[in-house]
């Protein structure tokens, strides 16, 4: 550490998970299992959809782009964290550190605003199916993902700009898993008025914007259900929209559990356990809740082992 009027933290220790010895080989194996699910669901659900032609339309195309965050959301936490279970202490540099929120930021906003665009598909095609393919066309779905990118990146650039502006004591210890925005921010010694007013109004942008616009969306589409005539059509639209509204429900209840709630008021083991969800669970179970359960996926599926088997 250098002399100065603040000390110079150039790494940081993670407190990980747990502190209890007995818990650390079980919860490797556990999270182990979890990432490797989490990636081959992912990773197989992009390979699938990019080489079966029948999934090639928006939706789908909206699912390849969420898979493929879901999975380098889960790779820049979980391996690390594996590492922390096997290690009596766990160090981070501080440009590591500052690279895993980085782009943690990036996946973690993306993954709200591609939930949004996915409601938009939804409520395009149960409420104006003969338009679909007007509205929503190659064109306008490079546009959606491409600003949910830019999005994310903005957000995720103007938080990391200010953190570097932080001040960091001779507590190094970060009572979290990972780098966490809140968790690092209580390891400063200079004023982080700033961060905390960006993490409010950001939290809230990125998190009731996406969350008014999926909302807005099925009010649409239930009143829309709720005119259809037949029983079968119901049932049919409504177990597609109970996936997404299911992740929905974890991803923004967890997220907003840890990064609405007034700083002092902040419970640090609740907030561990509603950060597994966010970057660890949901991740995971995306896959299995959208597109296992597709007829249209696993008949894809079947088709594409079925030509492996026969060549």
């Amino acid at each position: 550490m250098a002399a100065g009027n603040h000390s110079t933290v150039t790494e940081f220790i993670l407190a990980g998970l747990t502190n209890r010895p007995e818990l650390q080989l079980p919860l490797f194996l556990l999270f182990l299992g979890i990432y490797v699910v989490t990636t081959v669901g992912n990773l197989g659900m992009v390979t699938l959809i990019g080489l079966s032609s029948s999934l090639h339309t928006p939706m789908y195309y909206f699912l390849s782009s969420l898979s493929f965050i879901d999975l380098c959301h889960s790779t820049v936490i979980t391996p690390i964290m594996l590492v922390n279970f096997m290690s009596e202490k766990s160090i981070m540099s501080y440009p590591e550190c500052m690279a895993q929120l980085y782009f943690f930021l990036i996946f973690a906003i993306a993954e709200c605003y591609m939930l949004a665009a996915m409601a938009y598909d939804r409520y395009v095609a149960i409420c104006s199916p003969l338009l679909y393919n007007v509205i929503m066309s190659y064109q306008v779905c490079s546009y959606l993902i491409l600003g949910v990118y830019i999005i994310a990146l903005v957000c995720a650039s103007v938080h990391i700009g200010c953190m570097f502006r932080v001040h960091f004591c001779q507590f190094d210890v970060i009572n979290h898993y990972f780098c966490d925005l809140l968790s690092l921010l209580k390891l400063a010694c200079s004023s982080t008025y700033v961060n905390e007013l960006l993490i409010l109004i950001f939290s809230a942008f990125n998190i009731l914007v996406p969350s008014l616009t999926i909302i807005s969306s099925y009010i649409f589409i239930i009143a829309s259900i709720l005119r259809i005539r037949s029983t079968a059509g119901r049932s049919k639209a409504f177990s597609t929209c109970s996936s997404h509204i299911s992740a929905v429900a974890v991803f923004f209840g967890s997220a907003a559990f840890m990064y609405l709630q007034p700083s002092s008021a902040s419970l640090e083991d609740q907030g561990k356990v509603s950060s597994v969800f966010y970057t660890i669970v949901v991740p995971m179970v995306n896959p299995l809740i959208y597109s296992l359960r597709n007829r249209d996926v696993n008949v894809a599926l079947k088709k594409m082992l079925e030509g492996r088997t026969f060549s």
